[in-house]
């Protein structure tokens, strides 16, 4: 990649924004302790730590507790960002026309896809025993509710995410079919069974620009950390990035630096860098 390997973080950092999944846990959706001291270093030097995720709340929480660190929140890919007494700074849902027709096409073109409706901190479902489901609750200790989605569109209730389902390659069909067929929105993969879709003006670096202007910061003292498609915005954005070794290429090559898998602590490897200059 061209890239040297955990190098330290700038001087500048005043603020250090990650993602989840396949970057601060491990592929077993592990904190480590290693990753928890780290965390933990930053708080001590008054530089806050900001999950940036795809996850709800309700999902992103648990981890913020495991950490012992309290910290502001980027959820829904930048969709809804919480400060750290979980006050809302930015909130931006889906229309309701195209988010209907959307469904209405998904349900005829893609039935084998699981789909998920999220709005604020509920997560709705047309079956929570679905087994894709229930893998998602037990990864993120969230809890989905049954619901119809045309009634909670009829009740005013609009997503700020709909969540896909489905084996590798359908997500690559559902993928290429939405982005086409719905430009007003960005449809992205975070991994290779799951499928992103949210307003065309949400992205990881909207909600990191929100929380810098929320601390005073300029995005030259942002560091971030990520591993998947979705999270290539946000490590073009600041002005420190550091792809897991685990990511794919594309994403290596939109950070600035390449650090170790997750499952080989890549964070606290590389942020250990930082804690020797200080």
């Amino acid at each position: 990649m061209g890239k040297e390997v955990m190098m330290m973080t700038d001087c500048r950092t005043k603020i250090v924004f990650s993602d989840i999944d396949g970057t601060l846990l491990t592929s077993q959706h592990k904190v480590t302790c290693q990753s928890k001291a780290a965390v933990q270093k930053l708080a001590q030097k008054d530089i806050p730590f900001v999950l940036v995720s795809a996850r709800m709340p309700a999902a992103i929480y648990p981890i913020t507790d495991e950490l012992d660190v309290k910290m502001p929140i980027i959820s829904y890919s930048g969709a809804l960002v919480l400060d750290r007494e979980g006050r809302t700074l930015a909130s931006t849902k889906m229309e309701e026309k195209p988010t209907r027709q959307l469904l209405q096409e998904l349900a005829e073109k893609f039935p084998q896809i699981t789909a998920n409706f999220y709005t604020d901190n509920k997560w709705y479902v047309k079956d929570r025993t679905d087994k894709r489901v229930q893998r998602e609750m037990d990864i993120t200790s969230a809890t989905a509710e049954n619901a119809d989605f045309a009634e909670l569109l009829d009740e005013g209730i609009y997503p700020h995410k709909i969540l896909l389902m489905a084996e590798p390659e359908d997500c690559v069909a559902a993928e290429n079919y939405f982005r086409e067929n719905y430009p007003a929105f960005q449809v992205v993969r975070s991994s290779s069974i799951l499928l992103e879709i949210m307003s065309g003006c949400v992205s990881k670096a909207g909600g990191i620009a929100v929380l810098l202007k929320h601390y005073g910061l300029t995005v030259e003292e942002a560091l971030s950390f990520g591993d998947s498609y979705n999270d290539i915005p946000m490590l073009e954005y600041t002005g420190q990035s550091v792809a897991m070794g685990n990511a794919p290429d594309v994403v290596k090559e939109a950070a600035k630096d390449v650090t170790l898998t997750s499952d080989e602590d890549g964070i606290s490897a590389y942020l250990n860098g930082y804690f020797e200059r200080f």
